[in-house]
């Protein structure tokens, strides 16, 4: 367990690095978050630490658009930010993510390729390399590398029409 908690909080630290100064979710809270709604009255049995990655991936992407949603009614429509999902260390690097207009165009591929939106929230939200995201998906790396490098762009054409 504390191995799996370190990975998860590198994962959140990553997440959080580029949020705004006095950003009120801290990494520990997140990952503390992930699994409290993990396991909120449900037992679930692992496959192994990509399932368990995966469904932290999940739960971690929908505690940060919750987040980023409910400050954002708050400040009634503030402007939206870019993502960058270019890879650093096997993880994409993210400047002030704007999780809710992440989520919104995840949404909107998943209604095109349902798997090509999950490549994303594993590699994105959950960190795998490309390896473990093929394994979860039970795909090949090289399927992967092409889901990725589509929904790379597609994503950017998305919110790119969604924001400007």
């Amino acid at each position: 367990m504390p191995l799996i908690q370190r990975e998860l909080h590198r994962i959140a630290v990553f997440h959080m690095a580029n949020e705004r100064p006095g950003h009120t979710l801290q990494p520990t809270a997140l990952v503390n978050e992930t699994f409290v709604r993990l396991l909120e009255g449900q037992v679930i049995a692992f496959r192994d630490r990509v399932h368990f990655l995966s469904l932290c991936a999940r739960v971690m992407r929908r505690i940060l658009v919750d987040h980023a949603r409910a400050r954002r009614a708050a400040k009634r429509g503030g402007p939206a930010q870019t993502i960058q999902l270019d890879e650093a260390l096997g993880i994409p690097d993210v400047a002030r993510a704007d999780f809710a207009a992440l989520d919104d165009a995840l949404l909107a591929l998943a209604t095109l390729d349902e798997r090509k939106s999950r490549v994303v929230e594993l590699r994105f939200f959950g960190g795998l390399t490309v390896e473990e995201t093929a394994a979860a998906v039970k795909v090949s790396a090289e399927t992967v590398m092409r889901d990725w490098q589509f929904a790379k762009a597609w994503l950017q054409r998305e919110m790119r029409v969604a924001i400007g």
